[in-house]
């Protein structure tokens, strides 16, 4: 076994943190030679350009990306899913304006699909919003330290956060493809079924629907729609959602005959709350620019919260274990670009 000296890696690791690259944790110290191995995974050039944020004149390439999901800890090997991730969220709309630095202080949602999943170690069943998986953890980790380190984006600086979110860099899961009785996500996204992809966007927050107490898939529907309309989380004239569904909830749901698509159809005719519960939290009125705020004029009547069925107003996937009636809604910062992005297989160099 090779001597190691932990008080050389701890040095390392203060250097970091005194450099302000750090989220608060340790980091990985990326040596020149764990960057290049990181780069050896993709055919990617390393001084090519993969975002740019206009507003701080700051932009990531390639090479930075790498020197970041080393820190974060991830396994050179992990490096595709992470570009892949951050093609993902460059898609989003409020990536590219402010949401890196929302007051709401939103957090990447990324869902992975195909035989990575496995290949890599990704959790896909039990606690798979909950720590203990390297992948998992470390990926959506270096997206955190790319916006921090690349972009610039420092609390109490570019980052305007009012509380932020304590999932913000951590909420990386698997697509339960195998107990789910739906097509995947990459699928309905438009990619070939196999295909190692990403979907991401960003969110808000997440809450639990924990359901053990029905098998009538409406009476089920009924309780999402309860949770998806709290006026807590309306701001504009509509709002975007998502469900991470566990497999008891889906399974029961396909059942009944409920694709993703009458899911949604469900949702978006019964999410919602009245004119008057509107007005009693000051948001029934509604402005030209969409922005509700306090009216008390309006007619009693009902607000649907979703704008329409479609998949980017209303995110659905499939994970978590099959041993409880547990699910996730998630609160969509905008909406969702309802695309995948492939993750690259490099082929190895011939000796």
């Amino acid at each position: 076994m090779t001597d190691l000296d932990p008080d050389a890696a701890q040095a390392a690791i203060e250097h970091c943190y005194d450099q302000g690259w750090s989220d608060g944790l340790p980091l990985v110290p990326a040596s020149r030679p764990l960057v290049d191995r990181f780069l050896a995974t993709t055919s990617r050039a390393p001084e090519e350009v993969i975002g740019r944020l206009a507003q701080v004149d700051r932009e990531v390439t390639v090479e930075l990306a790498a020197i970041n999901a080393a820190m974060a800890g991830c396994r050179p090997e992990y490096f595709p899913v992470v570009l892949a991730a951050w093609d993902a969220l460059v898609r989003e709309r409020a990536t590219g304006g402010g949401g890196w630095q929302s007051t709401s202080g939103p957090a990447p949602l990324i869902v992975v699909n195909g035989p990575v999943r496995d290949e890599l170690g990704f959790n896909k069943t039990g606690g798979v919003f909950g720590p203990g998986f390297r992948p998992n953890a470390t990926v959506p980790r270096a997206i955190g330290l790319i916006v921090r380190n690349a972009l610039g984006i420092h609390p109490h600086v570019f980052e305007q956060a009012t509380q932020g979110l304590p999932g913000r860099w951590s909420i990386c899961l698997a697509e339960n493809e195998e107990d789910s009785p739906w097509e995947p996500l990459s699928v309905e996204a438009g990619l070939p079924a196999g295909t190692s992809a990403v979907s991401a966007t960003l969110l808000r927050t997440c809450e639990f629907v924990d359901n053990r107490h029905t098998s009538d898939a409406e009476q089920l529907l009924a309780d999402f729609a309860d949770t998806i309309s709290r006026t807590g989380a309306w701001i504009f004239r509509h709002a975007s959602a998502g469900v991470v569904f566990c497999p008891e909830h889906a399974q029961l749901l396909a059942a009944a005959g409920f694709d993703r698509a009458k899911v949604r159809a469900w949702l978006a005719e019964r999410c919602g709350r009245t004119v008057g519960d509107l007005a009693d939290v000051g948001k029934d009125g509604m402005g030209d620019n969409g922005v509700r705020h306090a009216s008390g004029e309006r007619p009693d009547g009902f607000d649907l919260l979703l704008a329409d069925g479609e998949p980017n107003h209303l995110l659905i996937a499939v994970a978590g274990a099959r041993n409880a009636g547990i699910s996730m809604v998630v609160r969509l910062f905008s909406d969702w670009s309802a695309t995948a992005v492939p993750v690259e297989k490099k082929e190895p160099a011939d000796d």
